[in-house]
């Protein structure tokens, strides 16, 4: 059983190439927004309640995938409302049960993501849209997040078409599968 954990700051691409990753490896999605789309239909963004669900229904998707011996494709956007021990019980969740979790890091600069924030895509899932927004979360810190574990691979979103992404990183998980 593995998890290929995707992460990057917003609109580096998370859902574009893990859709495509999961096209090609048929390996199944389960992007972050399921879970935080499930929490903001209840709680404002941040909020106690709002974390405390979203985080609920990522354990219980980890741990419940883990038992089951289902791999999937997780989509993360490292960010201050995210206790940073959550990440670690996540990937606890698989390896106690033999698995393995392989992070994958997309990397994409500010001035690509502030082009990127208004696109169609990003409405879908309630994202955020506005570069001010943006810019004062960021100021106020809201985007910070300690170190995850090293990548697998990392992908620069600016320069990488999504599915040379997803190539890539299937490529990546045949190494060490």
């Amino acid at each position: 059983m593995v998890v290929v954990f995707l992460h990057g700051p917003v609109a580096a691409g998370k859902h574009t190439i893990g859709t495509r990753l999961s096209a090609l490896t048929g390996l199944p999605l389960f992007h972050n927004h399921l879970a935080v789309d499930a929490a903001l239909s209840l709680f404002p963004f941040g909020s106690e309640g709002f974390n405390a669900l979203r985080a609920a229904i990522w354990r219980t998707a980890f741990a419940e995938a883990a038992a089951a011996g289902q791999s999937f494709i997780f989509t993360f956007h490292p960010e201050a409302s995210v206790d940073p021990a959550l990440v670690k019980e996540l990937r606890n969740a698989v390896v106690t049960t033999g698995g393995e979790v392989f992070f994958v890091e997309l990397t994409c600069p500010e001035d690509t993501v502030l082009a990127r924030l208004g696109s169609d895509s990003r409405r879908q899932f309630r994202k955020l849209t506005d570069p001010d927004l943006y810019r004062q979360v960021q100021a106020a810190g809201g985007f910070a997040f300690p170190p995850l574990p090293r990548p697998l691979i990392t992908i620069p979103t600016d320069q990488v078409e999504p599915e040379q992404a997803a190539r890539a990183i299937a490529e990546a998980l045949t190494l060490v599968l």
